[in-house]
């Protein structure tokens, strides 16, 4: 009788048992042996399903197993209201883009929408220039981002600026105007998301961009390049290029290295092409199972 009344009680003790633990202890999908980062996916990836039904795209994004995610607009909804669709699926919102003139002319509106959001940072991803862009144009852009920066710090919000391969020109003494951006931000004040596509499509090394300014690139957009595609300082490429990570032409074993050691703190997913439903999860499966 007590052997049993003492099995009784071990059995209970067990149920009583939370088993988060050991689910704390599994990767989140996207992590392996040698990739371990806050995953997360630009849900720009999947516009057009936004653009016919939010809760249905929401769903998506959970049952592919993401955690994190980065905004690219509310989809016509509230701050609390899409915090609410997003925290129901488990789904944290770390990032968001939004205009550069709304950055420009009211940061303070910035501010207080990305802190109603819960965002970590907030960024902007193009800088309205007139071609080709040039010192003066990056100089008032270093400008606009250094007064945004400490309007948002002043919510607990970062600003980030989201590279897309203009800036690659020429600047003075061999470097280039990316490296003008960099220098003329203050890091207390401005952080950088390195999108790798648009740093080798006008023809440079993530992983050296990444070594050359640790700690300025916080964020980070995990996309691949078609093989056999040219770049150019354009900005921009037919979408049908973006393909499954470790597919294309960027070299991620060692831009996944650099980034772990330059501090990259989120990696979001950003797949552009036509299908990125298929291309997803394949891009995941590389990130479990690529070696560095």
């Amino acid at each position: 009788m007590k052997k049993f009344l003492l099995v009784l009680s071990m059995v209970g003790l067990l149920a009583l048992t939370p088993m988060s633990s050991q689910a704390a202890d599994e990767p989140l999908r996207g992590e392996g042996r040698c990739f371990k980062g806050h995953i997360g996916l630009q849900l720009y990836s999947l516009r057009d399903s936004f653009g016919k039904d939010i809760n249905g795209s929401m769903d998506k994004v959970k049952n592919m197993g993401f955690k994190y995610v980065e905004l690219a607009g509310t989809y016509g909804k509230n701050p609390s209201e899409l915090k609410q669709m997003l925290n129901e699926r488990g789904l944290t919102p770390i990032a968001g883009h939004f205009g550069y003139e709304q950055f420009r002319d009211d940061p303070e509106s910035v501010a207080k929408l990305a802190s109603e959001l819960g965002l970590k940072y907030a960024g902007v991803a193009w800088i309205p220039h007139k071609s080709p862009f040039n010192t003066a144009q990056a100089e008032a852009a270093a400008e606009v981002f250094n007064k945004a920066g400490r309007v948002l710090d002043k919510y607990g919000i970062k600003f980030y600026y989201h590279n897309h391969g203009y800036e690659f020109y020429p600047w003075m003494n061999g470097k280039k105007l990316m490296d003008l951006l960099i220098e003329k931000t203050d890091p207390n004040y401005v952080s950088f998301q390195m999108d790798v596509l648009w740093i080798l499509f006008p023809g440079e090394d993530p992983a050296v961009w990444l070594k050359k300014y640790p700690n300025r690139w916080s964020l980070m957009h995990l996309k691949d390049l078609k093989k056999g595609v040219e770049g150019s300082f354009a900005g921009g490429t037919d979408t049908r290029n973006d393909v499954v990570l470790g597919t294309g032409q960027i070299h991620f074993p060692s831009v996944l290295k650099a980034a772990q050691e330059a501090g990259v703190l989120y990696y979001f997913i950003e797949d552009e092409s036509p299908q990125p439903e298929q291309q997803i999860p394949l891009s995941l499966d590389y990130l479990e199972a690529v070696r560095f």
